[in-house]
């Protein structure tokens, strides 16, 4: 009798349970060699499923098979428990040998998790979700399971031979580090194994439901090669410009070849401070290609703060490289992992299963993602995350504007670049006209030394030096009325002014009061409440009228400031931290245009920043340093854009928010880094074990992985990505109404992207009292209905659009 793994949906045929776990143990072994963990990542793929040798799952998937409208009860078999526990049966119950043990513990906690996301060790009340499945839980038919094992899959002396290899794996992993340091080695191995795990056993599944035995793969060695060429044609046709001999072009040339030189060191964690304008994107390009080509790496990875960036950038990139399919943007999930638990759909395809199986894994030769994303992958909740994980091995990362982490995160972004450096085979380069200091905190980044790409910093900021800061904001303050005046009295002397607010409100009052009075110069509104191909649109027109020397203003949030190349006469930018500061003056004679250009920084009082407490405190340290540049010429360098005033705004901005450096979670009163990396003797969970028990946890690894994943945002406010129904977003939307394939749902969901804006819980919660909302694949995707989305705004969060107001 044979064991089923799955049946096809197409012709009934079935994937039997041993060639399930030997394909996807070959396939997590070529994701875990990698980082030297093949057999380790093998182990957790080979016995991910082994709960499927037993009658009562083949009677299950039959009877879900044969009676689709009445599927036996949910979550009634439980397979993904006895990989775990023939691990702790075998490795970890007795005569206990620790690397052993700990291979138990890691591969087991990857195995029982793969239909949810990884167990708590010990968590809040003191109790082991994992013991309680590995050691405590009875399964009816273990032994009939592990006899099916050995018999048909891996013989008992092959097995211990196999274990005894990623035994040795772990001991090497562990020795990178000292032995303080292991519980957040055994956090990021733990995951890391996981991740190939989710990848191998998805992908597998998938081409099994395609009916599809290989995939072809792009060989990266000859696209990089192909795409450095293009590139280097690209900034040689420069050279032919009739201006490439001024000044600031003969130093964005200097600038993109010691990007190149710099390519053939060792991969490690860079910086890279191209004053803005300086051409970052393609001199970080130029660099991460080089290496990619010298140090065989697999992708290039573009992280930015804002999904503005991302669409800008990834068009430039395209344009350059001239390939539309190799290049991902990715905004945000738009499939939610809300189902934490999915094992009840395991072996049968159904709408969800199909949603899990899509090409979701970041496996692009070149990826544009924003930094939620990046730290998502890490420490959110949701196996769609972290099935990316591993792909950032043997990769190029370019943290563009880095200097926009987020303050709570700092800690773990610092701890999983250093992951990636030590372990991963990555190569990261931090860039940004405003480096941080992100090693004068606690859990510190470590940046390689002579990390620096760009020689002789200093006479490149002067060299670049188009505008000069006027202090608008340490004397006065403006409301909406006085800066709708003040920028009709500066467009007598301008053809075109950007103001940058900080809140979304005052930006949609200040675009309503212009329009009321100005009815001649053409008035643009940007914010986040627009999807990207709808923002981007407002962007090409603003781009032509600046191109035609029109009058025009445009009003926005700070999501203009990073990296979209625009370049206006004159910016008035709402007091906030100097970073922004200094990236909104970018935005002002960004090409060197014109003779120096006033900046004004105003103090808004409408703006409401309580919420927006990294705001909040920039705008206070940004005000201290304005006020001494007043009082002294010479202090802070002489001028706020200095390398002095920005290393002296980011240690006082660190240091006001050192409690909340390593992510403390106010409901736990815990750090996520105690809860992720905390060694058992100082855990403080631990010691309130100890003290209730009167004896330590049974495991080497006591941290709480699930706990620190449920209370990880990045932003405060949980967001929920949605369609919107905008040019072709209106036919994605009818699309998904249908019944796709997985390859079809792959190609509509890459599409969406551009489609798709963030809902805060609050308007999600209004727009579905004003039946704003519709549900597409049984509630997995959410999307707006027409009246909800405007011409001028994006979202309407009232659902009173007038119907012809649309942009279609």
């Amino acid at each position: 009798m044979s064991y089923i793994a799955h049946i096809r949906e197409s012709d009934n045929q079935i994937q039997t349970v041993e060639e399930h776990l030997l394909d996807v143990k070959e396939l997590a072994e070529s994701y875990g060699e990698k980082i030297g963990v093949k057999h380790l990542a093998g182990l957790a793929g080979v016995l991910h499923d082994l709960g499927k040798y037993s009658n009562e799952f083949r009677n299950y998937i039959i009877e879900a098979i044969n009676n689709p409208d009445a599927p036996p009860k949910r979550g009634s078999v439980d397979h993904s428990t006895a990989g775990g526990k023939l691990l702790y049966e075998m490795f970890h119950s007795s005569k206990i040998v620790r690397n052993t043990a700990l291979v138990a513990e890691v591969v087991g906690n990857a195995i029982i998790s793969h239909h949810s996301y990884l167990q708590d060790f010990l968590n809040p009340d003191l109790e082991s979700n994992y013991l309680k499945r590995v050691r405590d839980k009875e399964l009816s038919e273990f032994d009939r399971s592990k006899q099916a094992f050995f018999e048909n899959v891996m013989n008992q002396k092959d097995f211990y031979n196999y274990v005894g290899k990623a035994a040795e794996e772990l001991e090497t992993f562990l020795a990178k580090e000292s032995p303080e340091n292991n519980e957040k080695q055994l956090m990021f191995l733990t995951k890391f194994i996981f991740s190939t795990l989710i990848d191998a056993d998805r992908t597998n599944t998938r081409l099994f439901e395609e009916n599809n035995c290989n995939e072809s793969v792009e060989d990266h060695k000859v696209l990089f090669n192909t795409y450095y060429e293009r590139l280097m044609g690209k900034i040689n046709s420069f050279n032919q410009y009739p201006n490439a001999n001024t000044p600031i072009n003969l130093l964005r040339t200097e600038m993109s070849d010691q990007c190149d030189h710099f390519g053939g060191n060792p991969s490690g964690i860079y910086t890279l401070s191209i004053p803005t304008g300086g051409g970052k994107t393609l001199a970080s390009l130029r660099y991460a290609l080089k290496h990619a080509k010298l140090f065989n790496k697999k992708r290039i990875i573009y992280v930015v703060p804002y999904t503005t960036i991302i669409e800008q950038n990834a068009e430039e990139v395209r344009k350059i490289l001239m390939d539309e399919a190799n290049i991902l943007e990715h905004h945000s999930n738009v499939i939610e992992d809300v189902n934490d638990n999915d094992e009840h759909q395991s072996g049968k395809m159904c709408v969800q299963q199909k949603l899990k199986l899509a090409k979701d894994n970041w496996d692009s030769p070149i990826i544009f993602t924003t930094m939620v994303q990046f730290l998502n992958v890490f420490y959110a909740k949701g196996s769609r995350n972290i099935r990316r994980l591993h792909n950032l091995s043997e990769s190029v990362i370019i943290f563009d504007e880095v200097q926009k982490v987020p303050i709570s995160c700092v800690s773990l972004f610092n701890q999983a670049l250093n992951f990636l450096k030590i372990y991963a085979h990555s190569s990261m380069v931090l860039c940004t006209a405003t480096q941080p200091a992100l090693d004068f905190v606690e859990h510190k980044l470590e940046i390689n030394t002579d990390a620096e790409i760009v020689e002789n910093l200093e006479r490149v900021i002067e060299a670049f030096k188009r505008v000069e800061i006027i202090d608008q904001a340490t004397d006065k303050l403006f409301n909406t009325e006085k800066l709708a005046e003040f920028i009709e009295e500066k467009m007598e002397e301008v053809q075109s002014i950007l103001v940058i607010l900080n809140t979304k409100t005052v930006v949609k009052k200040l675009y309503e009061q212009l329009l009321e009075k100005e009815k001649v110069i053409p008035i643009y509104h940007l914010s986040t409440s627009m999807c990207a191909t709808h923002r981007n649109k407002i962007l090409e027109e603003v781009r032509f009228q600046l191109k035609e020397g029109n009058k025009i203003i445009c009003i926005s949030t700070q999501l203009i400031e990073a990296g979209v190349d625009v370049s206006f006469d004159c910016v008035i930018r709402s007091l906030s931290g100097l970073d922004s500061i200094a990236q909104a003056a970018g935005r002002c004679n960004r090409h060197g245009e014109r003779n120096i250009q006033n900046v004004y920084v105003i103090d808004h009082e409408e703006e409401k920043l309580d919420r927006l407490k990294e705001i909040k405190v920039g705008k206070q340290v940004s005000r201290k340093i304005l006020i001494d540049i007043k009082k002294d010429k010479s202090n802070h360098g002489g001028h706020i854009l200095s390398t002095k005033a920005m290393d002296r705004y980011f240690k006082e901005f660190y240091t006001e928010f050192e409690s909340n450096l390593n992510y403390f979670v106010p409901k736990l009163k815990k750090e996520m880094t105690e809860l992720l990396t905390e060694t058992k003797t100082k855990y403080s969970y631990h010691e309130a074990y100890f003290n209730n028990e009167k004896k330590h946890l049974p495991l080497f690894i006591t941290n709480s992985y699930r706990t620190a994943a449920e209370h990880f945002r990045v932003i405060d406010d949980i967001t929920t990505a949605v369609l919107v129904p905008y040019g072709a977003g209106k036919d994605i939307i009818a699309e998904l109404n249908g019944d796709g394939s997985i390859e079809d749902l792959s190609r509509l969901l890459k599409k969406a992207q551009q489609y798709t804006i963030n809902l805060f819980k609050y308007e999600k919660e209004r727009l579905a009292e004003n039946e704003g909302l519709v549900s597409l694949m049984d509630g997995e995707i959410l999307a707006l209905k027409e009246g909800v989305y405007n011409k001028e705004f994006g979202l309407n969060i009232e659902n009173d659009s007038p119907f012809d107001s649309l942009m279609v």
